[in-house]
Parts: C-alpha cells; structure tokens; sequence
C-alpha cells in the first residue's frame, strides 16, 4: 500500500475523504456463481469491507440488502455497484445499537429479498482509549450494544427468513484474538463475537445453517481516519509482519468462501484470520 499522510476525519468516516481510497470495489473479482440465486443482508455494508463483501456477492450471483448509519452517499455508491453487476441490492439507514430498529431492518431486508440465505453481521464502532478509567460507561454500553448485542438481536430476527443450506459469519477481529491496550472495549466486544459464532455453530447445527467468522487484521476503511488520531492514521498497518495495512478486497474473499456451500459446506464454526502473517493464538 501506498504512504498514507496523516488524516482525521469525522466519525463514522467516508470513503471520498480518504487519501488514498481504499480499494473496495473488487474491480478484479471474476464470479463463478457461487451464490447465484442467493439473498444476503450484509450489515455495514456501505462502505470498506462491508462494500468490498456485498460487491463480491453480486458478482457471484446474490441479491443483497445491506445497512448503514446515516449519511448514505456511500451506500448509494455500494448499491450502485451491486446493480452494475445486473443483480438488486436494498438499502436500509439507522442505528444497529437500537434493539428496535435492529430487529426491524432484518426483517424489513428479509421480507424485500423474500428471505435470506446468507447474514453477515458486519457493522461495529469503536473508540479508541489507552487507559480503562477513560472509558465512561456510556461509551462501554455504546460498544457493547453496537459490537454484540445487535448480533443476538440480528440473528433472532433473521432465523425466522433462513431455511437449511443458509449461511451466517460474523465479523471477529485479530484484535479479538489478542486484545488491545488502545481498544480495551471493542477487543472484548470483538471476543465475545467470535465466541459467540462458535456457539451458534453447534446451536444451529441442526437446523442446517452454518456458522463461520472472519477475523481481519489492520485493513483500511474510513473507521480508521474516522477514529485514530491523524499520526496512528499516517502508521496505520505498519506493525502488521506484511508491513502494510489490508485492502477491503483482499479480506472479502474470506466472506465468499464461508458464504458458499460450494466452497465451505464442511466448514462451521470456524475463523479465518487474514491479518498479513500474524499468527493468531489458540
């Protein structure tokens, strides 16, 4: 990746304000129908990986819903895309930290695609602190709500539109694996995810529905310049062994696959982590 100069910007981020953008459109992805037919909500999916995820499931074949939190240039953009690839693609706004609005855009998605095959839950917030005092307890609640409970209110909803055969992954974290001094909150908001998709694995196991997570390292959306301070920014990926921070398209494969019966169907709670060569514990 290209040198980054130091960059803020205000929460929660666009992609046009980024110098550079990130590489988010899979401009090089060449589908192979590996979700054709599919109906996939991707939750975050306006922009960085969430962008790079739902463009990759049209491109294999899906119709795709996807959420966003306010301000939906970049959502029309994600859209935009997805029916360039002569597939439809749903937009919904709001809060995923509001239980209501939460459970109404599953289901509003699931009624709109005539129900859904594959869920991934993608959204998240973070704030970094580098001491525990300085998270007060409202940012911890904020965290907590955004980064877990959603995911239990996402996934009750959603079973109602999900049959045998249908696919759910969870966005974890590398950080999640091995906390972080700087992201105490979201670190164990991210474990508790991760946690959570094997226990659904075996939960829903008989259902037939399969549950897998994704476990990013470093990667470059508008979360980053949107939360760290510009100097982090201007660093940003550089501790990774790869020396570099990830594109979103080179982490969106990683959803492909666990989407797919065809690619993942022995696969069920499982994480994949691509985190530029860090070896993840456990």
């Amino acid at each position: 990746m290209s040198e980054r100069p130091a960059q803020s910007q205000e929460y929660p981020g666009r992609t046009g304000e980024m110098t550079p953008e990130p590489q988010d459109e899979m401009r090089g992805h060449r589908g192979s129908g590996l979700l054709s037919g599919a109906r996939a909500l991707v939750t975050g999916g306006d922009s960085g990986i969430g962008r790079a995820v739902s463009v990759a499931f049209a491109k294999e074949g899906a119709d795709v819903a996807i959420t966003y939190l306010e301000e939906d240039s970049d959502a029309r953009h994600t859209a935009g895309l997805v029916e360039a690839e002569g597939r439809t693609c749903h937009t919904f706004g709001g809060d995923m930290g509001d239980e209501s609005h939460c459970r109404k855009v599953v289901r509003d998605a699931g009624t709109a695609l005539g129900g859904l095959d594959v869920l991934v839950l993608h959204h998240g917030t973070q704030t970094p602190a580098d001491d525990v005092q300085k998270i007060d307890s409202a940012q911890l609640r904020r965290t907590v709500d955004v980064n877990l409970l959603s995911l239990f209110w996402c996934v009750q909803e959603a079973l109602e539109f999900m049959a045998e055969g249908s696919s759910i992954v969870i966005t974890g974290s590398i950080n999640g694996l091995r906390g972080n001094p700087s992201l105490i909150d979201y670190a164990a908001t991210k474990a508790g995810a991760m946690n959570l998709a094997q226990s659904l694995a075996g939960s829903l196991m008989d259902r037939g529905i399969r549950v897998n997570c994704v476990a990013p390292g470093p990667v470059w959306t508008p979360l980053i310049p949107a939360t760290f301070d510009a100097e982090k920014v201007a660093d940003f990926g550089k501790q990774a062994p790869m020396g570099r921070a990830a594109q979103p398209d080179e982490i969106a494969p990683s959803y492909v696959f666990f989407a797919a019966n065809r690619s993942s169907s022995y696969y069920t709670g499982q994480t994949l982590v691509p985190a530029g060569g860090e070896i993840h514990p456990g």
